[in-house]
């Protein structure tokens, strides 16, 4: 397990590190041009590829509502949170300036929530799980995986950044509406998934294949450019809910409920170790996209990657 965690977390550290250094060196617009292109061009092409080699049809059963229940589950408890928070936090009588508890506004709401509530089941997750369970399992995390980028990050992960990224009066339905209907993953992944049956050139396969090095690379690029930006502990100390609530909050509730609907063995593990990986860097690509708050969304992406090394032992022993 150590040399494949080793692995999985060393481009996540050297490309980072490089983001964290360029930090000095880079135009101050270009993390959200970074951010934008993602969004816009490098996820999409991403999810393109994916979609172009999953087979669904092996993967049918309680995996989706199992998804779909953790995302619940990480909204719930972040809104929840927050509710809490700002009822503390009028009583106390904090303002904008305080130290110990900051005030939060819609962008940071948005950012909690997406970072409580989205996980990061491809670049981590899917990196993880062949080393831990067996190969029908890993089967199962992708279906997982699939679930929460389509129906998560990109659908309700969407409306969510949409309705906080816009001033209350300027809200309306439709426009969430219109920002889901418009996000780019969602008609690759279509396209992609109607399309597997038609071969392409090699040369598209090969760069389609590539992209989704360099994708990953951006993500965790723009990561350390952001943290490098991060004025003092202030969303290191907002962002410790969310992580916790990602990595330790969910992961529970999940093997309880399989648990309780009959899974067990390395199907159980799967849906644990799916719904306890580290805050998704897309809530950091929604953070840039929607006007939120990117150093809370890169907070709780570096909190949770930390905690994942201390949980998955706990997940291993009661699960596994």
């Amino acid at each position: 397990m150590t040399e494949t965690l080793f692995h999985a977390y060393t481009p996540i550290i050297l490309w980072t590190v490089l983001g964290f250094i360029l930090f000095r060196f880079i135009p101050s617009s270009l993390p959200r041009l970074l951010g934008r292109g993602l969004y816009w061009v490098g996820v999409p092409l991403q999810i393109l590829t994916l979609a172009r080699q999953a087979n669904l049809s092996e993967n049918a059963g309680v995996v989706p509502l199992i998804a779909i229940g953790a995302l619940a589950v990480g909204f719930t408890f972040a809104w929840l949170s927050l509710q809490v928070w700002k009822r503390f936090s009028r009583e106390n009588g904090e303002s904008k300036k305080s130290s110990f508890l900051p005030f939060l506004d819609r962008p940071h709401y948005g950012s909690f929530i997406l970072s409580a509530m989205l996980g990061n089941t491809g670049f981590v997750g899917l990196a993880i799980a062949p080393s831990l369970i067996s190969a029908q399992a890993v089967g199962l995390a992708v279906f997982y995986s699939v679930t929460n980028n389509i129906i998560g990050t990109y659908g309700i992960g969407v409306f969510i950044a949409s309705y906080f990224g816009r001033p209350a009066k300027r809200n309306h339905w439709w426009i969430q509406l219109r920002d889901i209907l418009t996000v780019p993953a969602l008609w690759t992944f279509s396209f992609g998934y109607l399309t597997r049956s038609v071969e392409l050139p090699t040369l598209l396969e090969s760069g389609l294949q590539a992209s989704v090095g360099f994708v990953i690379a951006s993500s965790f690029v723009l990561m350390g450019i952001r943290l490098a930006q991060l004025q003092g502990w202030k969303s290191f100390r907002v962002a410790l809910l969310p992580a916790l609530v990602k990595v330790v909050v969910m992961p529970g509730l999940v093997g309880i409920a399989a648990t309780l609907i009959g899974l067990s063995g390395d199907a159980r593990l799967a849906m644990v170790l799916m719904a306890g990986v580290p805050t998704a860097f897309a809530s950091l690509i929604l953070a840039e996209e929607y006007d939120l708050d990117p150093d809370l969304a890169a907070s709780s992406i570096v909190l949770s990657i930390g905690l994942l090394l201390l949980m998955i032992p706990v997940w291993l022993l009661v699960y596994g």
